[in-house]
């Protein structure tokens, strides 16, 4: 979804994660977005622990040195936030237009987070302007501010402004559509699959049909691998990164079939949920992001559960690059692309009027 114009030359999507921040910077041009910059900083074990920043000071230094590695000198970014005090939810509400909307949408909100009104940033977008009886379709976006605002302080105090602040799963929407040709009514499941969180973010003609966050990710592969292998956490994440080789595929293609129960489920409660729902009955395909996507063997895994095609997201790969980006980047474009997705649909966000 293309909630906001786009009108500066140039965007800084800066995605902060717990294992790594994840810059890109993209160029918007007449003939369309240009990759200009992009960077992986990975950070201490110690600094984002289960989502909450136990070092700020070590993840300030993790923005600060991944700005420098991409080369980026713009001051303005566009950033984005997950997670459980994150609520992402359609509603119906009587029909009006979108600036009454903008009053009538804290009191229906009341109905719906489970949070204290006055605790939380609002935010919305008409999906459907007529669903009959007088009554429109709108999708609700709340996140606590309290997290809200120490994401945007740890960003100032980096030295950066952050101009937008997003939901990681629609920045995942954003990327992928970039790239995609037009899928028609195909149901879509957007899952990118981050250290400790994973989002899940199911689509059908550019809309969302059910959004959600689990609290699971690539941390928990390996963890599992760690554990039944007796190796330490850091060869655990070289295997599962695709960065050392594995001996016992075999036994190893079994630990991932094992840990990835909880992430199966997730994707199963989702479709039940929009069966009911009467959205949709059936997933055509699923695009994997983040870093759990290089998990080895997980897309074939995923595919024999759910009977559907598993494919990784390659947003960054089909995008327009700068001359001699390569050159001057110390990571391999095509082995890190999945982890870029975010920042990618952050960049392509622009600041509105």
């Amino acid at each position: 979804m293309k909630f906001l114009s786009r009108r500066s030359k140039s965007s800084v999507g800066l995605d902060i994660g717990s294992s790594s921040v994840k810059i890109v910077e993209i160029d918007h041009g007449k003939d369309g977005p240009v990759l200009k910059n992009y960077g992986i900083v990975k950070l201490p074990p110690e600094a984002i622990v289960e989502g909450e920043i136990m070092d700020r000071s070590l993840v300030i230094e993790g923005i600060q040195e991944c700005m420098a590695k991409a080369n980026v000198d713009k001051q303005d970014v566009v950033t984005a936030v997950s997670g459980r005090a994150v609520i992402v939810k359609k509603i119906i509400m009587d029909k009006m237009n979108p600036d009454d909307a903008k009053e009538a949408v804290f009191w229906e909100a009341e109905q719906h987070v489970p949070f204290d009104i006055d605790d939380v940033c609002l935010s919305f977008e008409i999906l459907k302007e007529d669903v009959g009886a007088n009554q429109m379709e709108v999708l609700l976006v709340a996140a606590k501010k309290e997290m809200v605002d120490t994401h945007a302080n740890l960003i100032r105090d980096a030295g950066y402004n952050p101009v937008i602040i997003d939901v990681d799963s629609f920045a995942v929407q954003n990327a992928y559509e970039l790239t995609e040709d037009e899928a028609g009514n195909r149901v879509t499941g957007l899952i990118n699959i981050g250290s400790d969180v994973t989002n899940i973010n199911i689509v059908q003609n550019n809309i969302p049909l059910f959004t959600r966050d689990l609290s699971v990710g690539s941390t928990a592969f390996i963890e599992a691998l760690q554990r039944e292998l007796g190796v330490s956490f850091e060869e655990a994440e070289e295997m599962m990164s695709g960065d050392a080789e594995i001996e016992d595929e075999e036994k190893c293609r079994d630990i991932v079939s094992s840990a990835c129960g909880e992430l199966s489920m997730g994707i199963e409660r989702s479709l039940s949920f929009l069966k009911t729902a009467g959205d949709a009955e059936q997933l055509d395909e699923v695009v994997l992001s983040g870093g759990g996507a290089r998990i080895p063997w997980l897309r074939d895994i995923l595919r024999d559960k759910h009977d559907v095609e598993f494919k990784i997201n390659d947003s960054v790969g089909k995008i327009r690059r700068a001359d001699g980006l390569e050159t001057h980047s110390e990571q391999d474009l095509g082995r890190v692309a999945p982890m870029l997705t975010v920042s990618l649909g952050l960049a392509l966000r622009r600041e509105g009027n």
